[in-house]
């Protein structure tokens, strides 16, 4: 008698064996942790469609692009500060200890202010920005562009002090909620408010998040968090002003040159094409970008994992490694395949205009991978000065490539120059990162 299983039995076998490796990895925090952020990042992705697919059908091409414009430079200068703190509160939350708290809130205390102050300064030189930002011209239009700035600083903040209270899980409960309201809101000024409803309906549902999340990490999160960890704390030294500021001397500098590749590219081309082009262009860019944030959420778990048990950091990258490239690279090829029809869902200007873009920034996601998986082990180990190297060099080199090809290939530039750089560094790095995922006991360091 033939034992060889029926088909649809080894189709029910395979999915029963997948199904106890997805739980086996929930219960380890660092698969937990990064697929809640990669789960999130998925989430965004079909809620911002829905939403920029609402925007192209309720506002016009110009309306589209000044709003996306809007957008782009209020969360440029929120994040000045704010995404210099990402991976310094993933690093430290989970050693902080009974300063926990009084850690989130001077990160969100500082953060803010520099946002703010940044973005002063912005309105104060607006005729030198171009056409698209004029519209922030005014008392009353100013004073809402430097509350949303404020706002955006302290919700870009929210997500990583979840993850490095290990409750990554709550992340995607907050986005969902965030992204219908926002949704619902943009239908109800399309025709109140149509100059500015985009901008307004981001920024309100933002607002409105910020009490309950906040109320829930500092009312629940943290006091568990320290208590939980009681027993360890009494053992170890939390980290001190001093340490986490030396953190910071290496890794800010790095992490503001990757925000240029994040923000001020977008700006920049902002200032340089007409509103209805910005518009086809960012939807582009932002589905790009959502891919490449993939790349980064399995990172981010490994530096909670690696802050936390030292001499498991090479474990646990060849762990992240796997698990997202095994996520990212399905991802990727669809995207390149199916980018025409992605984008023609917002109308057939936008798959015309932004197809060749989103493929570029989707293939030159794979070495973002290398990339990340190696700075968030550099983190864990808080080698500071390799750090802000890999990241200076990295947004150097996107940013010449970029503006040395933008007057022959117009804003398909910002993708050949990601694709090039992002190989260039990978290449570059590949010896350490190598050393790292080998290394079989990673011994403690103190803060370089």
């Amino acid at each position: 008698m033939s034992t060889t299983a029926s088909p649809p039995e080894a189709a029910t076998g395979r999915l029963t064996g997948l199904s106890r490796k997805l739980m086996r990895d929930l219960r380890n925090p660092l698969f937990r942790n990064g697929y809640a952020l990669m789960a999130n990042t998925a989430i965004t992705a079909v809620l911002g469609m829905g939403y920029w697919l609402l925007a192209a059908r309720l506002y016009t091409p110009e309306d589209f692009g000044r709003g996306q414009a809007l957008i782009t430079g209020m969360r440029l200068f929120a994040s000045l500060t704010a995404l210099g703190f990402v991976g310094a509160l993933a690093r430290f939350i989970p050693v902080s200890g009974k300063r926990t708290a009084h850690l989130v809130v001077r990160a969100y205390v500082v953060a803010g202010a520099t946002g703010v102050t940044a973005a002063f300064g912005f309105l104060l030189t607006l005729p030198l920005w171009g056409e698209t930002y004029q519209r922030l011209a005014g008392f009353g239009p100013g004073l809402f562009f430097l509350a949303s700035v404020l706002v955006w600083s302290i919700f870009t903040l929210q997500d990583v002090t979840l993850a490095g209270l290990r409750k990554a899980t709550w992340v995607p409960v907050n986005s969902i909620c965030f992204g219908l309201v926002k949704m619902a809101m943009l239908v109800g000024l399309a025709s109140a408010l149509p100059d500015d409803g985009i901008f307004v309906s981001w920024i309100i549902p933002t607002a409105m998040a910020l009490i309950p999340i906040n109320i829930f990490i500092f009312g629940f999160v943290i006091p568990r968090h320290v208590r939980e960890n009681a027993p360890a704390a009494e053992t170890t030294r939390p980290p001190t002003l001093r340490e986490i500021g030396r953190f910071l001397a290496g890794d800010y500098p790095g992490t503001l040159s990757i925000l240029a590749i994040v923000y001020v590219i977008p700006v920049m081309v902002a200032s340089q094409v007409d509103e209805a082009t910005f518009g086809y262009f960012s939807m582009a860019h932002t589905l790009g970008s959502l891919i490449e944030t993939l790349a980064m959420n399995m990172a981010t778990s490994l530096t909670v994992e690696g802050s936390i048990a030292k001499t498991q950091l090479a474990r646990n990258a060849r762990h992240a490694l796997r698990r997202a490239f095994m996520i990212i690279v399905p991802v990727v090829v669809v995207t390149i395949v199916a980018a025409p029809l992605i984008l023609s869902i917002f109308g057939p200007d936008f798959a015309e205009q932004g197809t060749h873009l989103l493929r570029l920034m989707a293939l030159a996601v794979l070495p973002r991978v290398l990339i990340e998986i190696y700075l968030s082990g550099l983190r864990a180990r808080s080698e500071a000065r390799k750090l802000a190297l890999v990241q200076i060099g990295l947004a150097v080199t996107v940013l010449a490539s970029t503006m040395a090809l933008f007057p022959y290939f117009g804003v398909e530039a910002v993708g050949y120059g990601l694709l090039f750089s992002e190989l260039l560094v990978a290449a570059l790095i590949f010896g350490g990162l190598r050393r790292m995922l080998d290394y079989g006991e990673t011994p403690q360091r103190s803060v370089a």
